[in-house]
């Protein structure tokens, strides 16, 4: 555990490569772009893809499986509540749950067995609905988080990000109102996927090294999408040509964005507290005068020698792996699935966007109409604007609804149900207004970029 200032420990000649080597194995496999079957992706995503490459038959009923146990587990604790289970704090917070809980697990595990055999209604059954979960999203979480729950100490645990974030603080403040090791959060998105980065962002508030504000700023603002996922929504949409300048307008406008959304509210309103059970576990003061360099690896190998000993880090590793698949799935099975199914068979999404229809078209957007829906159903998920808006003949309307897609970051078939689920102190009714504010900011700066472009 970090210590604050005045307790800290004495720094001994082995913390150097306590922090040193731990600390390069976690950059080279979250943070440093590897070229991979024609990808760009990260040392953690090669582990997943080969899994899902050599295991994509079993996955989903595997998945099926995991859904039916949690399911069965959590009625059985619940009802029955026995002594082993009350007296381990994971076993009693994965599988005793209230009504609410119980509910969405009992669905989960009905959904996935009617899109597995594509059996009940098509709504649910569905390969764009409850398919989309089962076969798409779930084995994505499902495979990068057995990698990326394991291996995570390797970049928290040993002081990279005390080291990088002295290095960037003077310049994160200022400009994002964050800590510098926030820094790290948005590589391991930008890198790798989304959800490490909520992940990292979680595991830092709980730890009490971030406030309210500063996680929650950093799991809706920090969370961008993969060079990866866009090249993969690029291509969908007809613009794979138009890839340089495309990620370019994405990632100014998700720097605008950035700099924007952590001063107004629902974000700005958010307290400097930090995690009640644990409080603040952090001092990133630098005294006046020090070096960069020398505050930041001093504090780095000071994180290093209070690491916790490898057989405990790989323990609480397997217990997030474990969260993420019997808790985690569940919800994004049943309320992705719910969310699609809003999205595809109803006119919600429709209804709602009519505003956007003049505004797109003052903005010069051609088939604005059919364009609009595709601007708030990210909001069910990332990949439904690319998916809904490929057959838009306009490539200037196509260029600019994948980038908005692209970054307004917050989506309820993953990343918004991780958030939700977390710790951090953000609402869904403050996720919509999020989603909404980042559409409005990054909007503009889209179709500004696609007229220059295309």
């Amino acid at each position: 555990m970090t210590m604050l200032q005045s307790e800290k420990k004495t720094i001994q000649p082995a913390d150097t490569w306590k922090f040193l080597i731990p600390s390069i194995i976690g950059a080279l496999l979250f943070l440093c772009p590897i070229s991979y079957n024609g990808e760009i992706t990260i040392g953690v995503g090669i582990l997943a893809s080969f899994l899902l490459t050599t295991f994509g038959d079993v996955i989903p009923p595997f998945i099926v499986i995991l859904l039916g146990f949690s399911a069965i587990a959590s009625l059985t604790a619940t009802a029955l509540k026995p002594a082993f289970v009350q007296n381990s704090p994971f076993l009693r917070s994965t599988f005793i749950n209230g009504p609410f809980g119980l509910i969405v697990r009992v669905l989960a595990f009905a959904f996935g067995i009617m899109a597995y055999y594509e059996i009940g209604p098509e709504a649910i059954a569905s390969r764009n609905t409850g398919g989309v979960v089962l076969y798409d999203l779930a084995p994505v979480l499902l495979t990068w988080f057995l990698f990326a729950g394991i291996l995570l100490p390797l970049l928290v645990e040993f002081g990279l990000m005390e080291f990088v974030g002295a290095l960037v603080n003077k310049f994160m403040r200022p400009v994002f109102t964050l800590p510098g090791r926030s820094s790290i959060d948005a590589m391991a998105s930008w890198m790798g996927a989304a959800p490490v980065g909520v992940l990292v962002t979680m595991k830092q508030y709980d730890e009490g090294n971030y406030t309210e504000r500063e996680a929650s700023v950093i799991a809706t603002t920090f969370s961008i999408a993969s060079v990866a996922f866009s090249l993969v929504v690029a291509n969908v949409v007809g613009i794979g040509h138009l890839f340089l300048p495309f990620y370019l307008a994405v990632s100014v406008a998700c720097l605008v964005a950035a700099v924007i959304m952590p001063r107004i509210p629902p974000l700005s309103r958010k307290k400097d507290t930090y995690y009640a059970p644990v409080g603040k576990q952090i001092d990133d003061t630098i005294p006046e005068g020090a070096s960069l360099f020398q505050w930041g690896f001093d504090e780095a190998r000071r994180k290093a020698n209070g690491a916790a000993s490898p057989k405990k880090l790989a323990l609480v590793g397997i217990e997030t792996v474990l969260d993420i698949w019997l808790a985690l799935i569940p919800l994004v099975m049943a309320l992705g699935t719910l969310a699609l199914i809003v999205a595809e068979y109803t006119p919600l999404f429709q209804i709602i966007s009519y505003p956007l229809i003049p505004v797109l078209t003052l903005m010069g957007l051609p088939e604005a109409a059919a364009a609009a829906p595709t601007f708030l159903v990210g909001f069910a998920d990332m990949f439904l604007p690319a998916v809904l808006g490929s057959g838009i003949e306009s490539e200037l309307t196509r260029f600019v609804l994948a980038g908005v897609s692209l970054t307004q970051i917050i989506y309820m078939s993953e990343i918004g149900i991780l958030i939700l689920r977390s710790n951090i102190p953000v609402k869904f009714w403050e996720l919509a207004v999020i989603f909404i504010l980042r559409t409005i900011i990054t909007l503009p700066i889209l179709v500004l970029f696609g007229h220059l472009f295309v």
